[in-house]
């Protein structure tokens, strides 16, 4: 059934527009994915771009052929490309809502019945070398309509031959979605492989695991700057809990935040990276105080009502959210950081803790007290009813949200060791993104890296 309201969109000389629109409803991809977010920009004749909304529950995943990319001379069969097709797959993967054709089943032919194959899209890739530079692009092919959406190119040195798949790989996630993936993000965790709790950052599916902090000492609560470049976090190796920062373009440069009497703790740094909230115990009780990026205070958020802990910006730089036990208990509260007004956000359990505001700004994501177990809540910026995200009889602590709001990596304890996890927004995919020595605890997700 077609909605009237999108009829004045069609001519005569746009019934491809149609055609297309009919053939997507006749699939079963429409008829299990739910589409919420469907977008026609028109251009003169043409009309394009149906845009997925994978956060929608009960979606079936959309199943996705990547063949090995192909050189300048047309061979399908090198290293470089199964190599090149082996990323493209893990990347697409990991954002949950695809499912990859397994490439036994087309290998070898010249022209595969991909819809015979039961493939929805194709990612159709080729790679050129010259010298020391290499050139990926990749389209996509709709394997029902026959379309061909425009294909993406990047460049780089032959030795950064991964970022620049991944690169691809986030640019067609854009193509199914219309916002780029995450792929080239990374996860900042605290792991006690080496006895002591230090920081550590890799990416998302577990390699380049790159250790931060050598103090021996306990380190916890990493936090990335707005732009990534910076990571954060609160080390105990001089008996007292001082606040860190690192560059991590260069792993040697830390440099003190704050080191006052006390708490100096989980700093949330602003969108435009010039100012964090911390919290601060200098005077006693554990208060949120604004600072500027050197660590001098420009004033004071809070004044002992209760304990104030967990800050998180919202993405416009506005408010945050944060942790206050000044009813009794400890739960999530709103701050306008302009009129300094506060309002209570969580009203359900004993004890709501670890807030961290969606970068999409319509929800945040805590950690929920419920029957002696610690679970993973999403709840709506303006109030309203709670969502569990995780399940089963394991506590899930620590959420935070990937770049683009649509997954959620937590720390969970499964058979005496804490490992981190993953979830989609709706509570579906839930798995572990890492398989590494030791505990890993605290996960911290950086924005978009490249």
């Amino acid at each position: 059934l077609i909605n009237p309201c999108f009829l004045f969109l069609l001519t005569s000389s746009d019934m491809h527009v149609m055609n297309l629109f009919q053939s997507l409803l006749r699939r079963c991809v429409i008829a299990s994915l739910i589409i919420v977010n469907v977008f026609f920009f028109v251009s003169g004749a043409s009309a394009e771009r149906i845009y997925l909304d994978i956060a929608s529950s009960g979606v079936r995943k959309l199943v996705v052929a990547v063949p090995s990319f192909v050189d300048a001379s047309g061979d399908q069969n090198t290293a470089t490309g199964r190599d090149l097709a082996r990323l493209m797959e893990e990347g697409l993967r990991f954002h949950g809502f695809v499912r990859i054709l397994d490439s036994h089943r087309y290998e070898g032919q010249r022209r595969p019945d991909w819809r015979g194959l039961g493939a929805d899209y194709v990612v159709m890739g080729k790679y050129t070398l010259a010298g020391e530079r290499m050139t990926v692009s990749g389209s996509l092919f709709d394997v029902v309509s026959g379309d061909t959406f425009s294909a993406r190119n990047y460049k780089g040195n032959s030795g950064q031959r991964e970022k620049i798949a991944l690169r691809l790989v986030d640019a067609m996630v854009e193509e199914f979605t219309g916002e780029p993936g995450v792929a080239g993000s990374s996860i900042a965790f605290v792991s006690d492989k080496t006895g002591s709790k230090e920081v550590y950052i890799a990416d998302v599916f577990g390699r380049h695991v790159r250790q931060i902090t050598r103090h021996d000492h306990l380190c916890v609560s990493p936090r990335f700057t707005a732009d990534g470049t910076r990571l954060a976090y609160t080390s105990y190796h001089r008996g007292n809990q001082d606040l860190y920062l690192t560059d991590l373009d260069q792993n040697k440069k830390t440099r003190t935040l704050s080191r006052r009497r006390g708490m100096n703790l989980a700093p949330a740094f602003s969108p435009d990276n010039r100012t964090a909230v911390v919290t601060l115990s200098k005077d006693g009780n554990p208060d949120l105080y604004l600072m500027d990026m050197e660590g001098n205070i420009i004033r004071r958020l809070t004044r002992r009502a209760g304990i104030n802990v967990s800050p998180s910006f919202s993405p416009d730089g506005r408010a945050i959210c944060f942790v206050s036990d000044r009813s009794g208990k400890p739960q999530v509260y709103i701050m306008d950081l302009q009129t300094m007004q506060v309002q209570r956000l969580t009203f359900k359990g004993r004890e709501n803790v670890e807030p961290s505001w969606s970068p999409r700004g319509d929800k945040i994501v805590y950690t929920h007290l419920a029957e002696g177990r610690y679970h993973i809540y999403t709840i709506p910026v303006s109030g309203g009813s709670p969502t569990r995200i995780t399940s089963g009889a394991r506590s899930c602590e620590s959420p935070t949200w990937s770049p683009d709001g649509r997954l959620i990596a937590f720390s969970q304890e499964v058979n005496g060791k804490v490992e981190i996890y993953v979830v989609q927004v709706n509570g579906e995919g839930m798995r572990p993104l890492f398989a590494l020595e030791g505990n890993q605890s605290y996960p911290r997700w950086s924005p978009r890296l490249y």
